[in-house]
């Protein structure tokens, strides 16, 4: 069975929130080819992941003086219930992201990063040794793909005076290329000027915020349609194919 972990990570949890809108398009258009089996949806907003505290470094710092324990040995470390409570929020997390096939990411750029909610759970499942394969080192998020939907309120691309300010997107990708994520296999989406519909002093860049939003629906579509036919293609036998996978910016 092929699998999609959904995270949304906006606080505006309504209608009115691009990053979910968008995201709700892709996990519709991926489920409408897999069916409802192996959907995985996580709020991050509603449902926070806690912030790590004393206990979960304490456990941490354990393993990473034990040689980095897959995480089905970490228990074996536990010397306190807090750190048994703080693995108790963590494992179940970490597992998620490890059989989830596609990892989709609703994350709206807030003051130029990307939201405490989101951080926070990137914090808990990014445990030491979590990733590795205990045997070879190799990544067991190689074959994992991520697919970043952002939205931001204002324009930061070339050219554009706030150019070089977002620091969501590379830090995004560096964050799950340093995690063994290839880069062939993370996509990002973008929507621009999402509140040139609300201030009036952005009305002039409403057919440009109409134009992105447009565009990042339909990437996301295809992108949605491409990566349920990739998880299809991974589960079959191996055929030979020159096709490039689709790759929105």
């Amino acid at each position: 069975m092929t699998t999609l972990l959904h995270l949304d990570s906006s606080a505006h949890r309504c209608e009115e929130s691009v990053s979910r809108g968008l995201t709700a398009s892709f996990a519709d258009t991926w489920r409408a080819l897999h069916g409802s089996g192996g959907y995985r949806y996580r709020d991050l907003a509603a449902d926070p992941v806690p912030p790590l505290d004393t206990a979960y470094c304490a456990l941490g710092r354990r393993a990473e003086r034990h040689g980095l324990l897959p995480p089905d040995r970490v228990g074996e470390l536990v010397r306190s219930p807090a750190e048994r409570r703080e693995w108790a929020l963590t494992h179940p997390l970490i597992n998620e992201l490890l059989a989830a096939d596609t990892v989709l990411i609703g994350a709206p750029m807030y003051n130029y990063g990307v939201p405490a909610a989101l951080k926070t759970w990137i914090d808990r499942v990014s445990f030491p040794g979590a990733f590795s394969d205990p045997d070879t080192g190799d990544s067991l998020l190689r074959d994992t793909r991520v697919v970043v939907i952002t939205a931001r309120g204002g324009a930061y691309g070339p050219g554009t005076p706030r150019e070089g300010w977002d620091f969501l997107t590379p830090y995004l990708r560096a964050y799950f290329a340093e995690h063994g994520v290839p880069d062939e296999n993370l996509f990002v989406v973008t929507a621009e000027l999402t509140m040139a519909g609300l201030m009036p002093h952005l009305a002039a860049f409403r057919p440009l915020a109409a134009s992105s939003l447009a565009t990042a629906r339909s990437e996301v579509i295809a992108l949605a349609t491409e990566t349920a036919g990739a998880a299809v293609r991974r589960a079959a036998p191996a055929v030979s194919s020159s096709a490039s996978p689709v790759r929105p910016g």
